[in-house]
């Protein structure tokens, strides 16, 4: 097995400022880093909304493993961090619509701060291409 590692950029300016990659494939594996609901603009999506913000990060996510040739069927693992576990079900509810019937290892952890006060959701995800 090749085991050659490609770095992805999503384009936002502070990956190559302070030197992250959004995606990183090693062979088949792909490791998608922490990523919160913030447009190319700087504005930070669904303000207030765990569950737009979810949705907007998963869909983030999944259109980078676009070019890796991957989809939500190769996630084996996603991790999302809320700032307040209130947010549970509605980040649940996102998750949902996305891997139902994939069923990949989820955990939802509570953290006192992202970023931005506006920040309620960051999530990461790691799949593997067979």
């Amino acid at each position: 097995m090749e085991m050659t590692r490609t770095n992805y950029s999503s384009g936002a300016p502070l990956e190559e400022k302070a030197g992250y990659s959004r995606m990183v494939t090693v062979g088949p594996f792909i490791y998608l880093g922490g990523t919160t609901s913030v447009k190319s603009d700087g504005i930070v999506h669904g303000e207030n909304d765990p569950y737009e913000q979810a949705k907007f990060i998963f869909d983030k996510l999944l259109k980078i493993m676009e070019k890796a040739d991957a989809g939500a069927e190769n996630v084996v693992k996603v991790k999302a961090y809320v700032t307040d576990m209130k947010y549970a079900p509605e980040v649940a509810r996102a998750y949902s619509e996305y891997f139902l019937n994939i069923k990949p290892l989820f955990t939802m952890v509570g953290t006192t701060m992202l970023n931005r006060p506006t920040q309620l959701v960051e999530i990461e995800m790691d799949a593997i291409k067979y």
